[in-house]
């Protein structure tokens, strides 16, 4: 019977080892990122950009896979049936990560219980914007319209279930204002419609908005950053006027279930040697994104924080899923 125990305890920990020793030699060979958005999407050229220093890092080769669809099931699907040896990656917005699965039927992973978050890299405000010819001069102006016109004030986002929209509605739940929801097909149909004057009030990432805040197209009310960014000066932070509305749209790196610590801790420490390049910085900042660079841990309580948020939001919003 000892012997037998001493067996099993030897070839436990010649196991150990060798899983040790693999982790310890990541990367061997090419690592692939699956990104759940077409060429030329900002998910995309981030990962593009991402590949591009990793494979300098490592000195293997990082390509990245477009799997757009199912508002990014399909990618995440690819993800979660992938060998848990950190080969493949999957980098994913906000509510592909966290949001879709309260959103869509049809999705049925949990982004905790089907994933290692490996790391965080950036985030994007959302901006409020009004057509000028709307009169609105600011978000507190909104808010008060929406007070006095309980579900009459019209304020559009991209697409359902988007970070934008539930913004929208968190917005309403802190202040106790019932808007009008409009989600649209897409950024470009819904920025064609407030600029036609058809929506009042949009909100979106602020990479399509600022072009058309500085020609005047659109008047620029609020940013839900945390604080005044480079870029972003004079414009109210809308935590000022509602407070607790502070909202980040943010892209992280995910691995399947299962991948080593150590793989995943090699993955964050490049992740954070790329976040410190000056240029990739600057990259990031001309698609309206900031670097966010958290450790492994960190990173890992901060997509939590994320599911629990968005899930309260949409519940008290009473969204059904699809």
């Amino acid at each position: 019977m000892k012997r037998r125990a001493c067996l099993g305890l030897l070839l436990l920990a010649g196991l150990t080892a060798t899983a040790s020793a693999n982790a310890a030699a990541y990367p061997e060979k090419m690592v692939r990122i699956v990104v759940p958005s077409i060429a030329g999407s900002a998910p995309d050229i981030i990962a593009r950009q991402v590949a591009e220093r990793l494979t300098a890092v490592w000195k293997q080769q990082v390509i990245v896979e477009n799997k757009p669809g199912g508002n990014g099931i399909v990618a995440m699907t690819a993800l979660r049936q992938s060998a848990p040896d950190g080969y493949t990656l999957g980098l994913f917005h906000a509510a592909a990560a966290v949001i879709t699965p309260m959103m869509y039927k049809e999705a049925k992973f949990d982004i905790q219980r089907d994933t290692e978050v490996a790391s965080t890299l950036a985030y994007t405000p959302m901006m409020f914007v009004a057509d000028p010819k709307s009169g609105y001069q600011s978000l507190a102006e909104v808010l008060k319209a929406g007070k006095a016109s309980p579900d009459d004030i019209a304020i559009g986002s991209p697409t359902r279930g988007s970070v934008p929209h539930l913004t929208a509605e968190m917005m309403g739940q802190l202040q106790k204002v019932k808007f009008r929801q409009i989600s649209f097909s897409g950024t470009t149909q819904a920025i064609q419609a407030v600029v036609k004057g058809d929506v009042p009030v949009y909100v979106d990432g602020i990479a399509p908005l600022v072009p058309l805040v500085r020609s005047g197209r659109l008047k620029a009310l609020a940013v839900t950053s945390d604080t005044a960014l480079p870029g972003l000066d004079g414009i109210p932070l809308a935590k000022d006027v509602a407070p607790g509305l502070t909202v980040k749209g943010w892209f992280a790196l995910f691995a399947p279930k299962g991948t080593p610590a150590a793989v995943l801790d090699e993955v964050n420490a490049a992740v954070s040697r790329t976040l410190a390049q000056r240029a990739f910085v600057e990259r990031l900042k001309d698609l309206g994104t900031y670097p966010m660079a958290l450790g492994r841990e960190p990173s890992a309580r901060f997509v939590q924080g994320e599911k629990v948020r968005w899930e309260r939001v949409i519940q008290d919003a009473g969204v059904k899923p699809e």
